[in-house]
């Protein structure tokens, strides 16, 4: 049987909210997503390549370490924090990894990074820098 392809990427993460307005502001207006349609009870924004749906609902935000990173560049950051919406916004982590990030919530308390680096430049560190108990993995056949 012939190894399966994943080279398509991520083709779009689905965020239950329970306000959508609020939602959309903090997407669109603060981290600059853009609206492509919205409905009664949803929306389709897109940022790059990221297709997000905003999906009216009971939210239920992780409490453990899961979070969904999103690529900015470190100037973009820069910008979102200094927006006067960014006062309101929550961090739920301090950055110590590679690369520039920015740790905040949501309106519902989805966790989000906003990450300046990408796989490359982590792996690369990791050279500098190993976790520990690190293992270099072999490409599947």
């Amino acid at each position: 049987m012939p190894a399966v392809q994943q080279d398509k990427g991520l083709n779009h993460l689905t965020l239950s909210v329970t306000n959508l307005e609020a939602s959309l502001h903090f997407y669109c207006d603060l981290l600059g997503f853009k609206g492509e349609v919205r409905w009664n009870t949803g929306a389709y924004l897109s940022y790059g390549n990221c297709w997000l749906c905003l999906s009216l609902g009971e939210a239920k935000p992780s409490q453990d370490y899961t979070h969904f990173a999103l690529s900015f560049d470190a100037l973009a950051i820069s910008c979102i924090q200094k927006k006067a919406a960014f006062k309101a916004v929550k961090i739920w982590q301090e950055n110590t990894s590679e690369g520039d990030s920015l740790y905040i919530k949501d309106p519902d308390g989805h966790k989000l990074e906003l990450h300046a680096g990408s796989l490359a430049t982590r792996l690369e560190s990791l050279i500098a820098k190993p976790y520990e108990g690190l293992i270099w993995m072999e490409p599947s056949l």
